[in-house]
C-alpha cells in the first residue's frame, strides 16, 4: 500500500521529519559528492531531497507514482513533477543518468517490475540510488511515520535483487540512527544519536542507502509493452530529457 502524498508532506513538515531529512541528506551527498551535469530523475517521494541536486544536474524531474498522489516540485518555478504508472516511466531509453528511489521501493507490487524500468532509462552505466526502510532499524517498526510503511528491506535482500536485474552495486551505508521519537530533545541531539548509532551499532539504522551502476546486459524476462506508456512528449524536452519517438505515443 503506498502513502498518500499529503501524509509524506506533513511528516517532512514535522520536527521528527525535518530532522530526518536532514540526516538521510547528508547520507545521500555522500553518496553523490557531484551530480553534474547528469540527467537525473528522482522517484516515489523524493521531492524533499532532490533540491539538494537540481541546480548541479543537467536536467531533474520528479517522477510521483499515481497511487501516492501528486504534489508539484519545485516550490518555487516551473513545475518539474509528474504522475506516473508504476511499471511505465514516461522515459525514453538511455535517457537518465542518475535515478534516486525514495519511499518507493518498499510499495512496490512487483519491486523487479520497478527495477526493470529502471534499468530502462537509465544511460550506459547509469547509477541507480535507493532508500529503504532496514528490517533490523526501529523505523520500521513503528507506523507513525513514513519508514514504518511497506515492505523494509535487509541488505542481502536489496543486493540479491539488484543483482537479478543486472545491476552491480557500488556502496551501501545504513543512516538514520536518531530514534523516531517527538521528544524534541532526542531531535536536537540528531547529529549526536547518528555518529554514535553508526559507531556502536551500524547495523541498526533506519534506512538503507544502496547505490549501483547499471551493467550492460538486458535484465531477464519479457520487455514491457510501450502501448502503455504515456509519454510527457511536450514537457521532458523542455526539461532536457529524451522522449520517444511518435510509435511510442499512446
Amino acid at each position: 500500500m503506498w502513502p498518500d502524498v499529503v501524509e509524506l508532506r506533513d511528516f517532512y513538515a514535522s520536527p521528527l521529519g525535518g530532522a530526518a531529512r536532514q540526516l538521510l541528506t547528508q547520507a545521500l551527498r555522500r553518496a553523490w559528492p557531484d551530480a553534474g551535469p547528469a540527467r537525473l530523475a528522482g522517484y516515489g517521494f523524493a521531492n524533499p531531497y532532490l533540491d539538494l541536486f537540481r541546480k548541479e544536474a543537467r536536467s531533474s524531474i520528479s517522477l510521483m507514482p499515481a497511487a501516492q498522489g501528486f504534489l508539484p516540485w519545485p516550490d518555487a518555478g516551473a513545475n518539474r513533477a509528474c504522475l506516473v504508472e508504476e511499471e511505465r516511466l514516461p522515459l525514453s531509453d538511455l535517457s537518465l543518468d542518475r535515478l534516486l528511489i525514495v519511499h518507493a521501493l518498499e510499495h512496490a507490487e512487483r519491486p523487479n517490475a520497478l527495477l526493470r524500468e529502471a534499468w530502462r532509462v537509465l544511460d550506459a552505466e547509469g547509477h541507480l540510488l535507493i532508500a529503504v526502510p532496514n528490517r533490523r532499524g526501529l523505523w520500521a517498526r513503528i507506523d507513525r511515520t513514513p519508514f514504518g510503511w511497506g515492505q523494509p528491506f535487509s541488505r542481502a535482500q536489496v543486493t540479491r535483487l539488484l543483482n537479478d536485474m543486472l545491476f552491480e552495486q557500488i556502496s551501501a551505508e545504513r543512516c538514520l540512527f536518531l530514534p523516531p521519537t517527538d521528544r524534541l530533545w532526542l531531535q536536537r541531539s540528531a547529529q549526536s544519536c547518528e555518529r554514535l548509532g553508526a559507531r556502536f551499532f551500524p547495523r541498526f539504522g533506519g534506512v538503507l542507502l544502496i547505490e549501483a551502476r547499471k551493467r550492460l546486459v538486458a535484465p531477464a524476462g519479457p520487455a514491457l509493452p510501450v502501448t502503455n506508456r504515456r509519454v510527457l512528449g511536450e514537457i521532458l524536452p523542455r526539461l532536457g530529457i529524451d522522449s520517444p519517438g511518435p510509435d511510442a505515443v499512446t
